[in-house]
């Protein structure tokens, strides 16, 4: 009897902002240059990889169209299948108001007319399906600690803008829509059940975030997150794509790349300058996740 082929499915969704709506942070746009290149090369990496992408750029890069497109794949794909999700743009925080935080703020993609908060993302990964692979890229920054100017290169031409949202500017935006983002805070805390994190074996090894809650324990699906640098540092812009997802690019080399995902992170962050460090953790069971080759179904 011949035995039955299994075709897996991939979906992929990707973000890219090159500036945001002045409506909802108090006047500022944040206009950056490569963002939405990040975003239309990551949906020709997935394509080529026979992956099925939807791409989000700036204006249409909403809270709503993001959620709603992230719930879509959560019920279309099955154990086995593969999501892939990249955002491109700004990293911002806002005050946490659950508690759960060390350093008492919780941080956020700044999509066009609003941020997403990073435990919202969590909740809604949890919605996806036992088995189900997720990959989630993500060319930003989050630091509140540090506000320091790029320093010049030689010769006095500027360096590439930070993917930073401007502290004053997060606290401005956050203030004016406080009641809009603790409701949300307050809303996915209650829905994780506020247990203890049971974090997957994997995490010990690998530069684990300390900001994960309650719904991470919730993750049935394997999931490994990759961001474009660590939370005391800034991503940079560039004119053709961001530092991060540019040397994520030259490592990847048109798929000649024949390693596994934690290989991949390491030549990544091997190909970075030290103000840069790309980070890696993972969430649900994902050890077997790391051992095969990047993007593939």
């Amino acid at each position: 009897m011949a035995t039955k082929t299994i075709k897996r499915k991939g979906l992929s969704l990707h973000a890219g902002l090159n500036l945001v709506s002045g409506t909802h942070y108090g006047g500022w746009t944040g206009e950056l240059s490569a963002c939405e290149f990040d975003a239309e090369d990551m949906a020709a990496l997935a394509r080529a990889q026979g992956l099925k992408p939807t791409v989000l750029l700036t204006r249409k890069a909403t809270r709503a169209a993001l959620l709603a497109r992230i719930r879509a794949a959560a019920k279309a794909l099955k154990s086995g299948d593969l999501f892939f999700l990249t955002y491109s743009g700004h990293g911002g925080q806002v005050d946490d108001v659950t508690g759960e935080e060390g350093d008492k703020l919780d941080e956020t993609w700044c999509l066009y007319d609003g941020q997403l908060i990073d435990d919202e993302l969590y909740a809604e990964l949890g919605r996806f399906a036992k088995g189900v692979r997720v990959l989630v890229l993500s060319d930003s920054c989050h630091s509140g600690t540090v506000t320091r100017a790029a320093p010049p290169a030689p010769g006095g031409v500027p360096m590439p803008r930070s993917r930073m949202m401007p502290p004053a500017i997060a606290r401005r935006t956050y203030r004016d829509h406080q009641a809009f983002y603790d409701k949300l805070q307050r809303d996915v805390a209650r829905a994780g059940g506020g247990r203890p994190v049971e974090p997957d074996a994997a995490l010990a090894q690998l530069a684990v975030s300390p900001r994960l809650t309650a719904l991470a324990a919730r993750l049935k699906a394997a999931v490994i997150l990759v961001s474009g640098c660590q939370d005391n540092q800034s991503s940079l812009d560039g004119e053709h794509n961001g530092a991060f997802t540019e040397q994520l690019l030259r490592v990847w080399n048109q798929g000649r790349f024949e390693g596994h995902y934690a290989g991949f992170h390491a030549r990544i962050k091997a190909g970075m300058p030290a103000s840069q460090t790309p980070n890696l953790f993972v969430l649900g069971p994902a050890a077997a996740f790391l051992r095969q080759r990047p993007f593939t179904l």
